[in-house]
């Protein structure tokens, strides 16, 4: 569903302390933007109307918090959440902030200097494959992999999502990034997790009878644990990525890993 636009998203959101004007000039700097800038630094990527933030940063003042989303239209509804959540608790709101930023040129924001020890990604958007737009999931090689860069070693990531072929796919592509997948569910309310959190669309596609699946991946140390090649081109080595046959179908395939099928 199209988001209506909001004509006093701007100057709200300009009046919260905890909402980042400026986005683009705190990399390398991100610690020192909170009350207690020892703690861990914990991102959600694409928080939209800020009901899993509002409720985590709330519950864990013991972390920092930063949830980012690309529109203005999404983030005044987090940050009136977040207001209601910390009101709620008696708390000020000192530990967690909201910005508005594209994700996918998220690299030259978040810097290795901010080291982040854990990112969730919640229902993110799944894009079909049909027109190669799968390119722009949250979940996809390049994007994992420019999270290594401020991720630090052993960080996690916790991705949720109700698309079958997202989650399918992405089950490929973390180890091909680094990632070792270290907890997974193709049905994550069955033995639910006491840490989870359910989300607005977690409650909506599970009323549809959708089973949620979720996963926990831990970055691997070291450049070499990346195998993934861009499709686009050839490895710094000059080799490429093979092509191998699908052994249920016979046809040809790509593979995410650079071994030789022949």
């Amino acid at each position: 569903m199209r988001m209506r636009f909001k004509p006093y998203a701007h100057d709200e959101l300009m009046a919260a302390d905890f909402h980042v004007h400026e986005p683009l000039i705190w990399g390398g700097k991100w610690h020192g933007q909170y009350a207690r800038p020892e703690q861990p630094f914990i991102l959600e990527l694409g928080c939209g109307k800020g009901g899993f933030i509002s409720q985590l940063a709330c519950a864990h003042p013991e972390n920092n918090y930063l949830g980012i989303d690309i529109t203005d239209k999404v983030l005044i509804l987090a940050k009136r959440k977040i207001e209601a959540a910390y009101q709620a608790a008696g708390r000020p709101i000192d530990n967690v902030k909201i910005m508005s930023t594209d994700i996918e040129r998220i690299k030259g924001v978040i810097t290795p200097e901010d080291e982040v020890s854990r990112i969730y990604i919640n229902f993110c958007n799944p894009w079909s494959k049909n027109d190669s737009s799968h390119k722009h999931r949250l979940t996809y090689p390049r994007q994992l992999i420019a999270y290594r860069e401020f991720l630090k070693d052993g960080g996690e990531i916790y991705f949720k999502t109700d698309d079958d072929d997202l989650f399918r796919d992405s089950v490929e592509y973390f180890p091909a990034s680094g990632y070792d997948i270290e907890w997974i569910t193709y049905d994550l309310h069955e033995n639910e997790p006491e840490w989870n959190i359910r989300t607005e669309h977690e409650g909506m596609f599970t009323e549809m009878g959708i089973k949620i699946k979720a996963l926990i991946a831990r970055k691997k140390p070291g450049a070499d644990s990346v195998t993934w090649v861009d499709p686009k081109g050839a490895q710094a080595d000059g080799t490429r990525s093979c092509r191998c046959r699908s052994r249920r179908t016979g046809r040809r395939r790509k593979c995410l890993t650079p071994v030789s099928c022949a």
